[in-house]
């Protein structure tokens, strides 16, 4: 016996000698892989591991063939790998491996060269701890900044349509597993077609397909676009069943104007914890974000924001609920944009039973893009950006006004710069009674 004979006084470190060996022979805590994904970006892979623990992790390459090595410490994989889409991706195969009988490795077999990036995230609300591996193309040239399409000579009017959360985090969740990522993508592909089609304008999707943006970098393509108006679209939950109808805002640099918009605001602004974006530190040396930073009180885009939003709230209450009748404001990362005026549209509560069975519904789909457009269209056309196609053709364009709750015709003619003379002989009107619904045509001005 370890002691045995030796002095009082000594025995002590003995034990501890003894308990140290006992701890040493223990087996290592070890992490299982439950899951594993794969989304396909226009510019990247992105590998998730679901694992039932934290754990840590090791990645590097190899060349001769190419391949990616990952080494999670002390983990098993439960979870199979041999069916993952890897048609479209530089990933050629996957294969796995213990390492010195207590190490997970995973090899990935490459068709091409990529530049890899592994970071780790820790359980959030029902998401479990998460390792994710995001393989970035070599091959794409570095996105430059995007021309605003010309139409003799003048400038489109460049609309960036952002549909929200999408891979990894698909966003609020509806009956019959309706998922709010869907539906927004559904929506913008539609309010792109919409506002291609009028003349002038040009519309360019942030996400084209199912796969994670950071919120940052979603701000920053909208910059990148050099837009002239960034849209978010989502289709929100609330805590309530029974909140229902559409809603824009804009983002706010002090409180949400209610209680609804502090929690979308901050429901929208953890998705960058559900859909992994890795480093959120602000700390970094972005000149993107520091100049969000430093601009955020613009007041001149944050009225833009609002004026156009306005716009889109009125076309948007001649065809659906309205939860309030107002735009309302909220601290939206998403909206953090110094010199693009932005605004986020909930297009309905995929909570709500009855507005879920609108919002999976593609003719309500297409009929809510519509009427996006229409709002968006209407604000700009009454107030077309300098140099701007629609600008210098303002004297021979026929602008349309969308009557909604409020609206007067004495109003309508002021906010378009007319009389409401010329405003009643354009429509062929005897009389000043209008009704919610109903479109208006603006003579030039």
């Amino acid at each position: 016996m370890i002691g045995a004979g030796l002095p009082v006084g000594h025995k002590p470190y003995f034990i501890f000698l003894a308990l140290l060996a006992m701890l040493l022979a223990l087996p290592v805590s070890s992490a299982e892989v439950e899951g594993v994904r794969l989304w396909r970006a226009p510019d990247h892979t992105r590998l998730v591991f679901d694992l039932d623990g934290p754990a840590e992790h090791k990645l590097f390459t190899l060349k001769n063939p190419d391949r990616v090595v990952i080494d999670v410490s002390g983990a098993s994989l439960s979870s199979a790998v041999d069916n993952l889409p890897l048609a479209d991706t530089p990933i050629a195969g996957v294969r796995h491996a213990t390492k010195n009988k207590r190490d997970l490795r995973v090899v990935l077999d490459l068709k091409q060269p990529v530049n890899p990036r592994s970071f780790a995230l820790r359980r959030h609300e029902a998401l479990p701890d998460r390792l994710v591996i995001d393989l970035h193309d070599r091959d794409k040239v570095e996105e430059k900044t995007i021309e605003q399409v010309q139409v003799s000579g003048k400038k489109d009017i460049v609309i960036a349509i952002d549909a929200g959360h999408g891979g990894e985090d698909p966003g609020a969740l509806g009956p019959g597993g309706l998922r709010e990522k869907d539906v927004v993508l559904a929506i913008s592909k539609y309010l792109q077609k919409s506002i291609d089609s009028k003349p002038g304008f040009s519309a360019k999707l942030v996400r084209t397909g199912d796969y994670y943006i950071p919120l940052r970098e979603r701000v920053k393509k909208g910059r990148q676009m050099r837009a002239d108006l960034f849209v978010s679209i989502h289709a929100d939950a609330f805590t309530r069943k029974d909140a229902r109808g559409a809603g824009v805002y804009a983002v706010s640099s002090r409180g949400a104007t209610s209680e609804t918009a502090r929690f979308l605001a901050q429901r929208e602004n953890e998705s960058d914890l559900i859909g992994g974006a890795g480093d959120l530190s602000l700390s970094d040396k972005d000149d993107t974000l520091a100049g969000v930073l430093l601009d955020l009180a613009m007041t001149a885009t944050m009225n833009a924001s609002l004026d156009i939003g306005t716009s889109v709230l009125s076309s948007l209450g001649s065809f659906t609920h309205l939860h309030k009748k107002k735009v309302e404001q909220a601290n939206f990362s998403v909206l953090r944009n110094p010199d693009v005026p932005s605004i986020l549209v909930e297009t309905g509560f995929i909570t709500n039973p009855q507005e879920a069975r609108r919002l999976r519904d593609p003719m309500f789909q297409r009929r809510m893009a519509e009427k996006l457009s229409e709002g968006i269209v209407a604000h700009f056309t009454s107030r077309p950006p300098a140099g701007s196609w629609l600008a210098a053709n303002a004297d021979r364009i026929d602008r349309k006004h969308t009557i909604s709750r409020g609206d007067t015709l004495s109003g309508i003619a002021a906010r378009y710069n007319i009389s409401v003379a010329d405003l009643k002989k354009a429509n062929g009107m005897r009389t000043s009674m209008i009704r919610v619904g109903q479109t208006l045509t603006i003579p030039p001005g």
